[in-house]
């Protein structure tokens, strides 16, 4: 399954390195990124696969919600069919 996770708050050291390795470790595949810094704040898009993830999508968000929680940022992930419906206007 492809979902997307979105990343934003304060700039900080370390960010893309500490959700890289969550994920990993809930053995998810990062497919394409994109990260900018606005003003200040940092932005982050990830299309990632969790075809060989054993965890389910909310799982996976619990930990991601718990890696923002570490790093001061707010992390989302959303399947992909979510996602697109969101953008599809």
């Amino acid at each position: 399954m492809k979902a997307y996770i979105t990343v934003m708050g304060k700039d900080r050291v370390g960010i893309i390195a500490k959700v890289a390795t969550t994920l990993a470790e809930c053995k998810v595949n990062i497919e394409d990124i994109n990260q900018t810094i606005l003003q200040g704040t940092f932005t982050m898009v990830m299309a990632v696969g969790t075809d060989e993830s054993n965890m389910t999508i909310e799982e996976i968000g619990a930990e991601l919600k718990n890696c923002g929680q570490e790093l001061g940022v707010e992390i989302a992930i959303r399947h992909e069919d979510i996602f697109n419906a969101m953008h599809s206007i």
